[in-house]
């Protein structure tokens, strides 16, 4: 990807700013410390490669050049999205099951963060914020797909099994294109925050749904039980013993029942 050949593909959409870059260590660095600096909202950070990329829990994000999609947008929040913090991870989400379903692929959510194809790893979330006091100045929305073969790591690198979208498709694919599709679903999604639309859309995404998986949290017993969908919050509902109960978004690895 070439920076003109970015900056023409997103000509219409009402970028805040864009950075580009060959390579960096972390789009979401760079993009918290130009939110702090002031940038505008939907500035977009974008690198070639990542060498520190990272997910959540601080794991690391394998991003090589020229081969996947990193990058993370800055959102000001308005009043209501401040309302609705973790419907920022499912905002990202959405986009990207938008952006690959136009590929003629069927992708899932798998709670909180991660996009599926086949029960398979495709792209990964990370949001982090800035913040004045109590409130959030500014979301940073981190996301990172395997586009090409090369851009999914080795099976012993990984927590859960991976894929990427040129494997799933068995056809060519074009980074810039996935990159607007993805861009101009997250901007349509924004507007519904907090709506019974958005919560709809993305239970109606989620893997695993009606499956019995188990929740792993550190130093602790897996919980094990029914995954039935979200709240309205962004929570989970989970059956477990015949009670449903809910669990936050935290430190928290959700796999398929053993």
């Amino acid at each position: 990807m070439e920076p003109q050949e970015l900056q023409a593909a997103l000509r219409d959409l009402p970028l805040g700013g864009f950075r580009f870059f060959e390579s960096l260590g972390s789009t979401n660095d760079e993009a918290l410390a130009w939110a702090s600096e002031g940038a505008s909202d939907l500035s977009l950070v974008l690198a070639e490669e990542q060498t520190n990329g990272r997910g959540r829990l601080r794991r690391k994000w394998f991003t090589p050049a020229k081969t996947a999609l990193a990058f993370s947008v800055i959102l000001r929040p308005a009043v209501h999205e401040i309302k609705y913090p973790a419907h920022i991870t499912g905002l990202g989400a959405l986009a990207l099951v938008d952006a690959i379903q136009n590929l003629g692929l069927h992708a899932q959510i798998k709670w909180p963060n991660d996009v599926l194809l086949n029960r398979k790893k495709v792209a990964g979330i990370l949001v982090e914020s800035t913040w004045m006091g109590n409130t959030p100045e500014a979301f940073i929305l981190g996301i990172g797909i395997n586009v090409l073969i090369p851009s999914v790591p080795s099976q012993d690198q990984v927590l859960f099994p991976a894929t990427s979208i040129e494997t799933e498709s068995s056809q060519a694919v074009d980074r810039v294109k996935i990159l607007q599709d993805v861009f101009s679903s997250l901007i349509a999604w924004r507007s519904k925050i907090g709506s019974a639309e958005f919560i709809q859309a993305w239970n109606d995404a989620l893997a695993f749904r009606g499956e019995n998986i188990q929740l792993l949290r550190d130093n602790e017993a897996p919980l094990k039980g029914e995954l039935l969908g979200l709240e309205a919050d962004g929570s989970l509902r989970l059956k477990a013993n015949n009670n449903s109960l809910t669990v936050q978004i935290g430190e928290i690895h959700l796999r398929p029942a053993m």
